[in-house]
């Protein structure tokens, strides 16, 4: 009885799948057409991506690397204008930035565009060029959070600041920078009286980054800021 139950399944079964089957037979010489006319479409979508990454995207992408070549030696050797505006041979940051910008050198250009202005004082220029910077790197992606967060301190928009600073010291956590970026964001708190916030940067400091540089003297800052709240 169990058997002749089971077959008939199997039998149900086999008679769906070729319904199923048949249906798309039909959906299928109905739509021929059109379903050759999606596929073609697809293949000329996927051989234009090729077309584009390989004959003007890589060519593009090697010509921006060889242009910013020099701006990199500029901005070792601090002459940040030169990073800028290049010199009679080669172009600077910007002209890459405007002839390049879709290319990874195009975007580390808004980088040193971002360092250089902040290094001779042109401080909302910095902040946007940072704020269109992007990257996988978490040394360079900390530092330009932190570089905005000095432009703004220099342009007395300490909140933004302190917003900045922390950011940079949870973005990409280590011995090194996390305490400098949480002991800046503790002196902006205390810039605009938010002394709470400066003693909890101040202690996370002293908790979990005792052997770093910044703890040597935390207790002092923890005490300033205990004090300011009384």
């Amino acid at each position: 009885m169990s058997t002749n139950k089971n077959d008939q399944v199997h039998e149900d079964n086999f008679e769906n799948l070729e319904e199923a089957l048949g249906r798309t037979e039909q959906y299928i010489e109905k739509n021929q057409k059109k379903l050759t006319t999606i596929a073609l479409a697809i293949m000329v979508v996927a051989v234009a991506i090729f077309a584009f990454q390989k004959y003007y995207k890589a060519p593009l992408e090697e010509n921006a690397k060889s242009q910013i070549y020099q701006a990199q030696r500029y901005f070792d050797q601090d002459s940040f204008k030169l990073v800028l505006n290049g010199d009679e041979n080669y172009p600077g940051v910007l002209s890459i930035i405007d002839e390049f910008g879709s290319t990874s050198a195009g975007n580390l250009s808004q980088y040193y565009a971002g360092i250089s202005y902040l290094r001779i004082g042109e401080f909302q220029k910095a902040i946007d060029h940072l704020g269109k910077f992007s990257s996988d790197d978490f040394l360079l992606s900390t530092e330009a959070i932190a570089a905005t967060g000095d432009a703004y301190m220099e342009l007395g928009e300490t909140k933004k600041a302190a917003s900045n600073y922390m950011d940079a010291s949870s973005f990409n956590a280590n011995d090194f920078t996390t305490p400098i970026y949480l002991q800046k964001a503790g002196i902006a708190y205390e810039m605009v009286g938010d002394f709470n916030s400066a003693i909890a940067a101040y202690e996370k400091i002293e908790k979990d980054f005792a052997k770093s540089a910044e703890a040597r003297d935390v207790e002092k800052y923890i005490t300033r800021a205990k004090a300011m709240l009384k």
